[in-house]
């Protein structure tokens, strides 16, 4: 069974679409299995993490845009690719060291994630951008 999950962001950031996953899960009659999720784009990521202290999303994001400033820093000069703006290039760079895919399984109709585990989309660029995530449970 598969799926298109449109997920809006608002700029760099995590937005977590948990509940949206798992309600299709729940309606799509498939007890046990894998659910693999894969992003559609070049410049945000996917992952999993911690969904009770926003502090955690908003650390992430601090901690990578230290790890990839954006090109217009003095220590990015080095890059070519820098006609899309000062955040496209450092948006593949955070793309290519994080995950575009993830695999959760499922239990009785349920994702398997742990009690403070949520799906989350990790755009990386600054303006605002509707994502693609495609589903396969089977």
């Amino acid at each position: 069974m598969q799926h298109d999950f449109s997920i809006p962001t608002r700029g760099q950031g995590l937005v977590e679409f948990t509940r949206d996953v798992q309600a299709w899960v729940a309606d799509s009659g498939i007890q046990d299995g894998l659910l693999t999720l894969f992003v559609r784009h070049t410049s945000c990521s996917l992952l999993i993490q911690e969904n009770a202290d926003p502090e955690v999303q908003e650390d992430l994001r601090a901690f990578f845009s230290r790890l990839v400033p954006p090109s217009s820093h003095p220590s990015m000069a080095y890059l070519r690719h820098t006609y899309e703006g000062p955040d496209d290039m450092p948006a593949h760079i955070k793309a290519a060291i994080m995950p575009v895919s993830l695999s959760i399984p499922v239990r009785r109709g349920n994702l398997a994630l742990g009690t403070w585990q949520g799906i989350y989309l990790f755009e990386h660029r600054d303006a605002p951008h509707q994502r693609q995530v495609a589903a396969h449970l089977a």
